[in-house]
């Protein structure tokens, strides 16, 4: 009866052990880390991703008149006559050197500054037409200038304020194959007359200049 009770102990022990070693191990669960602030404060003062820059294009710079600039046939004007708006107008100065305005006709422009056509223009108003007329004149518009040569687009071109030879050789699309670099020839006309030079690449071109460039041979 003792090995009956025995052998019954023996069986109950290894089905016991049998059991706890097909019992799955416990997988831990790991929690994210709170930052420190969260810890303390409830809230996290984490520094925010920086911002990226954004870059934005500079303004473009407003064109400056040179108020003593000679006035010449081609230059487009802005005429304002003030408290007159049958006056105020555009005014292109034709190929004779004058503008044509309503009341007092054709006005010498050629040679004169902007100033000194508005106050031309006065003058003429002032005799019979308006008590104390006001006047101002700008350049709207600037007779364009011509490239000529060995360049991949001769023709005429809007002229624009500070311009050098190589900028005028820029907007005639650069040189051609041929083109004689060292070799541009500039002509300037003004009152006095003209004048024709070689210039270098750098040289200012005024409105109505006529820049030439050279062809080489080899």
């Amino acid at each position: 009866m003792r090995g009956v009770r025995a052998a019954l102990v023996c069986l109950l022990t290894a089905l016991a052990l049998s059991g706890c070693m097909r019992r799955a191990a416990p997988v831990a669960m790991v929690q994210p880390q709170a930052d420190l602030d969260t810890i303390a404060y409830g809230q996290s003062y984490a520094a925010a991703p920086a911002p990226i820059p954004v870059a934005y294009a500079a303004a473009p710079m407003p064109v400056v008149y040179d108020a003593a600039y000679h006035l010449d046939a081609g230059d487009k004007l802005r005429v304002v006559v003030y408290g007159q708006e049958g006056l105020t107008n555009t005014y292109a100065i034709d190929a004779g050197g004058s503008i044509t305005m309503p009341l007092i006709g054709s006005v010498p422009a050629r040679g004169r500054t902007p100033a000194g056509l508005a106050a031309a223009i006065a003058a003429r108003l002032r005799n019979g037409y308006i008590r104390e007329p006001s006047v101002a004149v700008e350049v709207e518009a600037y007779r364009p200038f011509f490239i000529l040569g060995e360049v991949a687009a001769p023709g005429q071109y809007p002229y624009v304020p500070n311009m050098s030879v190589e900028s005028a050789v820029a907007i005639a699309g650069g040189f051609s194959p041929r083109a004689r670099r060292d070799r541009v020839t500039l002509t300037h006309t003004d009152a006095s007359g003209s004048m024709r030079s070689v210039v270098p690449l750098g040289t200012a071109v005024s409105p109505g200049d006529t820049v030439l460039v050279g062809e080489r041979w080899f």
